[in-house]
């Protein structure tokens, strides 16, 4: 146990699974009261066993982070009942796949209701709360928002758009002593990566675009995530910080 994020009160969405959960264990690890919120209540209460377990303090709340009543509310509820909200996580994202010549206007929104509006929601949520006392917001982004990823256009613009309404935010948090950062994942080994990494020669390819040559684990993006929430990044806001292996770094590796 550490103490980085002692006596903070955090929520993180889509923390069932993957980055999220990743993320919860270690912000619990450094003191940090840790809520987590997702759709489904078995893998949200395995990971409130683990933190638990090892000591932490966690809760599970049941929340759809594209429905804005559920999202708020959950978000809202907790800063009463603790007293406060020290840190966001806005983690939980949705995709479609499909070219964008064969993809319905119902699809393309679908990328957006809680990788968006949910990041906005949660945001807008998290300022009102912390503009007293201060706070950190860390908002997931993707390498898809970065550079074109075919078939995945509404991903792709999805997580682009959190990219630069993070930095909007924190041009208005920064006078209220709220730091708004991003972090940008490439491919990190989770659930919604399975299929790319399901056999050992799908994951060979993609190892060999990385420059550091694996795949990312969710250890990885937590570990940065708790960096931004910490008091140790209390003169950053604003940031973009890629978490990939230097993937985006470079046009092609070596073959």
């Amino acid at each position: 146990m550490g103490n980085r994020l002692q006596g903070k009160v955090a929520f993180v969405s889509g923390g069932g699974s993957g980055i999220g959960a990743a993320t919860a264990r270690r912000m619990a690890r450094e003191g940090a009261t840790v809520v987590i919120c997702g759709r489904r209540q078995e893998p949200l209460d395995a990971v409130v066993e683990q933190i638990r377990t090892a000591g932490g303090k966690a809760e599970a709340v049941i929340a759809d982070v594209g429905n804005e009543a559920q999202y708020v509310g959950a978000i809202e509820d907790v800063a009463k009942r603790h007293g406060k909200l020290d840190i966001l996580v806005n983690n939980a994202m949705a995709y479609t796949w499909g070219a964008i010549d064969q993809m319905s206007t119902a699809d393309w929104h679908a990328n957006f209701q809680t990788t968006v509006d949910g990041t906005f929601w949660g945001t807008r949520a998290a300022l009102r709360l912390m503009k007293d006392k201060g706070g950190s917001i860390i908002n997931v982004s993707s390498i898809c928002g970065q550079l074109g990823v075919s078939c995945m256009a509404g991903y792709s613009a999805a997580k682009a758009a959190v990219d630069n309404f993070s930095r909007a935010a924190a041009a208005e948090g920064a006078p209220h002593g709220v730091r708004v950062n991003v972090v940008i994942p490439a491919v990190v080994e989770t659930p919604a990566t399975a299929g790319m990494l399901a056999t050992d020669e799908s994951r060979k390819a993609t190892e060999k675009l990385i420059p550091m040559g694996r795949v990312g684990q969710p250890d990885d993006l937590a570990h940065a995530i708790v960096f931004l929430a910490s008091d140790e990044a209390a003169y950053i806001t604003g940031a973009s910080l890629p978490v990939d292996g230097g993937r985006s770094a470079v046009l092609v590796t070596a073959l």
